[in-house]
């Protein structure tokens, strides 16, 4: 089955609605790098529409952790609160979801549970990538795989990323065989899905730019 992985939304639902019309069901895995909430505007209709995705289509979807779930559900968790959170995205999410906040029971759970990665025998697919870096699966450690910024490490397969935004194309590192497809949705750019073969292949781009009512930065 082909890969379709999407980069970070960050609350912007309606380009992510658009982008997800390129999906296709039947023939591919859809891979979201994490992040799905925080700066846009539309975080808990972003999250929800990942879960019903989810819910319809158990095979087909794979939603990441990104470091922004992990700050989401670390501050309203029994370790909050998160101040940091809010400073980087999350108070904008803490008052869309006051005003949806029967939400939160069923939005928590599921974000807490979101896999760090994804991988076949040629992909590795996670939120800010693997590095030369003890402990790389912490979700603490800032060189880690929900913080990286900068080199990753060559693994042997295409690394797919986000986190770091681009100036809104997909950046490819051929050393080090790694793709970012953070294209800066939340910025007024665009969000980005790649189509994969298994064996690593890219044969397909699709960016859509960013719905003005997605994001204040439009």
């Amino acid at each position: 089955m082909n890969l379709f992985v999407i980069g970070d939304v960050h609350g912007c639902y309606h380009t992510f609605l658009e982008l997800i019309q390129h999906w296709q069901p039947e023939q591919e895995l859809l891979i979201q790098v994490g992040d799905l909430m925080d700066r846009g505007n539309f975080a808990p209709d972003t999250v929800g529409l990942a879960m019903s995705l989810s819910e319809k289509h158990p095979q087909q979807t794979v939603f990441l952790k990104g470091n922004h779930e992990m700050g989401m559900t670390r501050h309203y968790g029994p370790q909050g609160p998160y101040p940091n959170w809010l400073q980087w995205g999350g108070r904008h999410t803490l008052a869309q979801y006051s005003l949806h906040q029967e939400l939160l029971a069923s939005h928590l759970p599921w974000l807490l549970q979101r896999p760090l990665f994804w991988e076949n025998d040629h992909v590795f697919v996670s939120h800010a990538g693997l590095a030369d870096t003890p402990d790389p699966l912490n979700e603490d450690n800032p060189d880690g795989i929900l913080w990286r910024r900068g080199l990753l490490r060559n693994i042997g397969k295409l690394q797919i990323i986000g986190h770091t935004p681009t100036s809104g194309r997909p950046d490819f590192d051929p050393i080090h065989h790694v793709l970012n497809i953070d294209t800066g949705a939340v910025y007024g750019r665009a969000l980005t899905g790649v189509k994969i073969r298994p064996d690593g292949d890219v044969f397909h781009v699709i960016s859509v730019p960013t719905h003005p009512i997605d994001s204040d930065r439009t």
